[in-house]
């Protein structure tokens, strides 16, 4: 087992206050993200884009914010940057600005790049700063990080329907404070980091690596944590990003009313990002892969032959249920290769995000050639993917 847990000269004691901070940036700086796929409708119908061109859209911003993630990360692990948060805030800011203004397909990549830069900027340091706060209790920390990046994309169809809908695309300009505001929430955890953890690290942090697994054995694995994410992500980029247009298709419910039912799913996966973390921390992280992936499973076969109200009630465990995979995933991983925890969260957020860039894109241009009920009979299988879970190794009972 690799035990990279504080001792008793490092830090003892969860640093709350931090925690919850950096949570509370991830809820704004994912909030700004949603506002992407929430306004899909308006600028659909205002520009008549293709779903194909919806799907480059999102793309063109996870690309953006995935491939810069894991070099960031390893950078990062060498040279710790405390105020990096901040100034990927400042590109984000510039691409919402930039959006609100937006009239032309290419402007609009060009904006959301913007914004996917300053995703890859934020998210590895910010696991970083998560993990050393944590005091040993790397689920949780994670999970509480988590918590505030997935409440903040729950907020991104509420607030879609409520101003940008009414008041157009000009209106996004208007969450250019909760940016302003992040910044400076993030100059205050750049502070702490700098004048606290970087001097106790230098003097008192230990790591021992105990029985380590062989290279082979470990690429193996991440070769599996990366297929489950990829299963993870795909299908979080139908419902993400079309399941307004599925509702609207099938049902044929309004724009408002399937913002909101976006929202039921996207809180619900935010209520389930708390879950992963401190039951692995408890019973073992790799239980809780299994039941996050696998598990979601018979609800993903049963959603697209239900009705609206049954429609409305699945989304819940869905939500719950897959998103308790990803902070289990994540501090899986920085266990099996100790020493790289920025390397290993920008690697497994790079391809979260690039899985999910890439999944909007060719389920976009599935749909046009199909229908969109189509592609949701189709993804409804990928959580099977999660049976890959047992081929990974028990490291909690490796000693």
């Amino acid at each position: 087992m690799i035990d990279s847990s504080p001792t008793k000269t490092s830090i003892e004691k969860t640093v709350f206050p931090i925690l919850f901070a950096l949570s509370f940036s991830h809820l704004l700086n994912d909030t700004i993200q949603s506002l992407i796929p929430a306004i899909y409708p308006v600028i659909k119908t205002n520009y008549h884009l293709s779903f194909s061109q919806i799907g480059l859209i999102t793309l063109t911003f996870q690309l953006a914010a995935s491939l810069l993630q894991p070099f960031v990360g390893l950078y990062t692990d060498k040279k710790p940057q405390p105020y990096s948060l901040a100034t990927g805030m400042g590109f984000t800011l510039i691409g919402l600005v930039t959006l609100s203004q937006s009239t032309h397909f290419y402007t609009m990549l060009i904006s959301v790049s913007f914004i996917g830069i300053g995703s890859s900027i934020f998210h590895p340091e910010a696991s970083r700063m998560a993990q050393a706060a944590s005091g040993g209790k790397r689920g949780l920390a994670q999970s509480v990080f988590q918590l505030g990046g997935n409440a903040g994309s729950s907020l991104g169809p509420l607030l879609a329907a409520w101003i940008i809908v009414p008041h157009g695309q000009m209106s996004i300009i208007w969450f250019s404070a909760i940016a302003f505001l992040a910044i400076v929430i993030l100059t205050y955890v750049g502070n702490w980091y700098k004048g606290f953890v970087l001097s106790r690290s230098k003097k008192s942090t230990i790591q021992t690596v105990v029985n380590q697994f062989s290279r082979k054995k470990i690429i193996f694995s991440v070769s599996i944590l990366l297929f489950l994410i990829f299963s993870k992500y795909f299908y979080m980029a139908s419902l993400t990003n079309y399941f307004t247009f599925y509702l609207i298709d099938k049902f044929d419910v309004s724009v408002k009313t399937s913002q909101l039912y976006l929202f039921i799913f996207l809180f619900s996966v935010a209520a389930g990002s708390l879950l992963g973390g401190p039951i692995g921390d408890k019973i073992g992280r790799k239980y809780v892969i299994w039941a996050s992936i696998l598990g979601t499973a018979p609800f993903t076969l049963l959603l697209p032959h239900a009705n609206l109200f049954w429609v409305g009630v699945l989304i819940v465990p869905i939500g719950m249920i897959l998103a308790s995979a990803f902070s289990a995933i994540l501090v899986y991983a920085q266990e099996l290769i100790p020493g790289k925890v920025g390397l290993v969260a920008g690697l497994f957020f790079g391809f979260a995000f690039g899985m999910g860039g890439i999944g909007s894109a060719l389920l976009g241009k599935l749909a046009d050639r199909t229908s969109i009920e189509y592609v949701f009979n189709i993804c409804a299988f990928l959580p099977l993917i999660g049976l890959l879970t047992g081929f990974l190794p028990n490291i909690e009972t490796k000693k």
